[in-house]
């Protein structure tokens, strides 16, 4: 089989061996574009969309070289036999993301940057409500996150210079960003969208009701509750979307946009 490097092939695979797992599976093909389904011909699930297969290994066989990443809803054991014989190298492997029939994390399993699993993992978790799961260096070692709310149609211009005033009180440099964070109701907003882009940042959408479930000591605010029936976005969205988070900037409002700023509190990166 031809090796085709990762990018050059336009469609993603999302497998899955059972109808738990062909729920999530459902919910990445409207979500993921490019996107085809299969599950395994003794999943007993009535979605049209899916191709059977018999085996994973030989499926894995058939399409490895062929796709721009894989996403297996699937045991990670099951996942590593499957795709451990065609492993090249992290050039021209494709992605690789692993989630479990839960749909609790969405892990990037191989090519985190080169192939885009780390990008890949990030879809993944916004489209089902997963915990991303990145392990690079590069993206592990930042402890950073920016929680982002803004009014509807707010610039891409207008959110990076509120981001960037925010790092600057409180002396945090870009390179310490892991990622921006916001709720899912703005996971359209394309003015948000492009400034993470040119920031290079990525964007994790934390859910609505993971906010409202929330029992953080964040500031509320009505104009927010009014608007999209949430306490407040850019605190609760920066706090849930890392681990053994506290804010280092409450709420800084600019234009429109409102940014907060919260650490993980890692042993290791102090």
């Amino acid at each position: 089989m031809d090796t085709v490097r990762p990018g050059d092939a336009a469609w993603v695979a999302v497998i899955t061996l059972s109808p738990e797992g062909g729920k999530l599976a459902g919910a990445l093909l409207n979500r993921l574009p490019g996107s085809r389904g299969y599950i395994h011909e003794k999943a007993a699930y009535g979605d049209g969309r899916f191709e059977k297969f018999s085996r994973v290994v030989d499926l894995t066989a058939e399409i490895f070289g062929k796709v721009r990443g894989l996403v297996y809803i699937a045991p990670c054991g099951a996942v590593v036999r499957a795709i451990a014989p065609h492993l090249s190298g992290k050039k021209t492997d494709p992605a690789v993301v692993q989630v479990d029939i839960g749909g609790r994390y969405a892990v990037s399993l191989l090519s985190g940057h080169e192939g885009g699993a780390n990008d890949l993992a990030m879809e993944v978790a916004n489209a089902i409500g997963a915990e991303p799961v990145i392990s690079t260096s590069t993206e592990a070692a930042k402890n950073i996150i920016v929680g982002v709310g803004c009014r509807k149609g707010k610039s891409a211009g207008s959110i990076k210079a509120a981001i960037m005033d925010s790092l600057e009180i409180t002396g945090v440099s870009l390179a310490k960003v892991r990622l921006i964070a916001s709720a899912d109701v703005k996971e359209n907003e394309p003015g948000l969208i492009e400034a993470a882009r040119e920031l290079g940042l990525p964007v994790r959408f934390i859910p609505s009701e993971d906010i409202r479930r929330a029992d953080l000591p964040v500031e509320r605010s009505d104009f927010v509750q009014e608007k999209v029936n949430l306490p407040a976005v850019a605190e609760p969205a920066a706090l849930l979307a890392g681990r053994r988070t506290s804010l280092i900037l409450k709420k800084l409002k600019r234009d429109g946009v409102t940014v907060a700023l919260a650490k993980e509190n890692c042993s290791s990166l102090e």
